[in-house]
């Protein structure tokens, strides 16, 4: 089994669970029903299209920059006559997240190929949050939580910054990943984000059984000491 890991990141993102009527929610990491709907994007499928083959990949995520929730208020009209109404919508600001998919490597390698080049647009959650940066980080022979474990922190700067300035004596920070789990592992519970169909007359989501590991990877700040820079001339591009 090999691993496809997605760095997920963008001024905005909102990964609804929950959402009702005028209250558009978001999880405090990418759902499994938000990643499916990016790659299936990717691949160029429709909304009726059969998804089983995306629902069979294991799942995980690591939460390296969790961001500050925001909350919108979007107003709407209706399509005839002027009555408008208010909608709540939350995101997720600045944050980070590594997502890693677990399968069979030749299926994991044409999802690769789609992200590179997709059909329809791709967004995180929501279409106003596209992804900035780079979003495929590529296909790693390991298994998925060795793979979460393995790679880099994936936090900017700024939050490097800030996590070292609120370190009074340790020099680490705790991740948590949260992932895909069998009925019978410890601490387990119920998330209905397992997409049925996307079809917009009958959009319909099962549930899912997820661990969340708090303190799953502790990562050494001061390792990164080389990046976090503080000092800025303005006119250094002008030098010779």
């Amino acid at each position: 089994m090999s691993t496809l890991l997605l760095r997920l990141a963008s001024p905005l993102q909102s990964w609804g669970v929950g959402s009702k009527f005028d209250t558009r929610d978001t999880a405090r990491e990418p759902t499994k029903s938000g990643v499916i709907g990016l790659l299936a994007a990717a691949l160029g499928r429709s909304r009726e299209a059969n998804l089983d083959d995306l629902k069979a990949l294991n799942f995980a995520v690591r939460i390296d920059q969790p961001g500050s929730l925001l909350r919108d208020f979007h107003t709407a009209r209706q399509v005839k006559g002027s009555t408008s109404y208010v909608t709540t919508r939350y995101y997720l600001a600045d944050a980070i997240f590594l997502a890693g998919l677990e399968g069979e490597e030749e299926f994991l390698r044409k999802l690769e190929i789609a992200l590179l080049n997709p059909v329809f647009p791709l967004f995180l959650g929501r279409r106003s949050c596209p992804p900035s940066g780079r979003l495929v980080l590529g296909l790693r022979n390991q298994k998925l939580e060795d793979a979460l474990r393995a790679e880099p922190w994936l936090a900017s700067d700024w939050f490097r910054k800030r996590s070292k300035k609120s370190m009074i004596q340790a020099d680490h920070v705790k991740l948590t990943i949260v992932s895909d789990a069998k009925a019978d592992d410890p601490g387990v519970f119920l998330r209905q984000d397992l997409p049925v169909s996307f079809d917009q007359q009958y959009r319909k989501y099962n549930f899912r059984t997820v661990t969340d590991t708090v303190d799953a990877l502790s990562v050494q700040i001061s390792q990164y000491n080389s990046e976090l820079t503080t000092e800025h001339d303005a006119l250094s591009g002008l030098e010779d």
